[in-house]
């Protein structure tokens, strides 16, 4: 056999097996929030202590909301391999469309988020009441 080809299907099984390596080590997969487990946990390491007393998970699993017994409200979102997560202030906005609640937490590298879930108003409420506006 010709080096060349030696070669080749030396390099191309490399790429397979590090293709399969990755694949098994659950690299590059897109996390997602599609359980109260998952939203408690990821909740808890954005913030130490947050410990969820009410949860509203999108229909896709690709964003969450949670309220913590203090009233504190945090939006939850995937980005890249990890989950992204922000207590609202006095600086964030809900706006309802249908059953899809779109947040935005006031900051601009944070962006906003789209959920859709069912009984989105009394969510929109409290995130609109943390800034007193009433839009949603």
């Amino acid at each position: 056999m010709p080096p060349i080809l030696i070669q080749f299907f030396g390099s191309l099984a490399a790429i397979l097996f590090i293709a399969w390596l990755v694949r098994q080590m659950g690299l590059g997969s897109t996390p997602s929030l599609g359980s109260a487990q998952a939203v408690n946990t990821a909740a808890g390491e954005v913030e130490d202590g947050f410990t969820p007393a009410a949860i509203a998970v999108d229909r896709r699993g690709q964003a969450a909301l949670a309220r913590d017994g203090q009233g504190r409200i945090m939006v939850l979102r995937p980005h890249g391999g990890h989950i992204a997560g922000r207590v609202l202030t006095a600086g964030a906005c809900a706006d309802i469309s249908g059953d899809r609640l779109t947040i935005d937490c006031g900051e601009r590298r944070f962006g906003s988020v789209s959920l859709e879930f069912d009984g989105s108003r009394p969510w929109a409420d409290a995130i609109n009441r943390l800034s007193g506006m009433d839009r949603a």
